[in-house]
């Protein structure tokens, strides 16, 4: 146990962290949300930002250490669920860039007055693109960076929610469509570096199958 918590030290790196953080905001896209956050207080719908946040990250953090294990059931793997969520990536960015919209919210959500769980945490913080990403990722990154890379992102989503309307004047629509535009295009980039950091992981795989005849 003593030996884990020496290694943290040198684990620890703080572009990865910033590039997780990077990875994780647009797919998470809490700003872009602000209008449903809105609509559903307008609806007079409860939003508790501490739970919401916190419910987030205990999901996203339960995935990402028991989500190997569940590829493994499926014998699938970690270089190639981190090429499929590199496709994901790509699918996402653009839809930012090119404003295609490919998962839409019906506004159906459930849960009564109380709208923290569904559809806040899921499906809009904490959804199957995020899960995907987050997994994925556990093939280029140490695992304390996802962790504090996640935490980050949950202190932004509380910040988010618990200052709607301030968010929604600083930001406004222009500055919504500012930051989609740019983090799709970098989004692309790194769904880009996914890609072929772990494709020669899968052509080792492929080429040392045997082939049953």
């Amino acid at each position: 146990m003593m030996d884990i918590f020496a290694n943290i030290p040198a684990q620890l790196s703080w572009v990865e962290i910033i590039t997780i953080f990077i990875v994780l905001f647009p797919i998470i896209d809490i700003t872009g949300s602000v209008p449903i956050f809105l609509s559903l207080r307008a609806r007079k719908k409860i939003i508790e930002p501490a739970k919401a946040a916190l419910y987030s990250f205990l999901i996203l953090l339960l995935f990402l250490f028991l989500g190997e294990a569940v590829l493994r059931l499926f014998s699938v793997d970690l270089s190639s669920f981190a090429v499929a969520g590199a496709l994901v990536l790509l699918i996402i960015a653009a839809e930012m860039i090119f404003g295609v919209q490919i998962f839409k919210f019906d506004g159906n959500e459930s849960g009564g007055e109380n709208a923290t769980l569904v559809p806040v945490v899921f499906p809009l913080i904490a959804g199957p693109g995020t899960f995907t990403v987050l997994l994925a990722m556990r093939a280029e990154f140490s695992t304390i960076n996802i962790f504090i890379g996640l935490a980050l992102n949950m202190i932004l989503v509380f910040f988010v929610l618990r200052h709607l309307d301030m968010v929604r004047k600083i930001i406004g629509v222009a500055g919504v469509y500012i930051l989609q535009r740019f983090f799709g295009v970098v989004l692309l980039a790194i769904a880009v570096r996914f890609i072929t950091s772990n494709l020669h992981a899968l052509i080792e795989l492929i080429a040392n199958t045997p082939v049953c005849k």
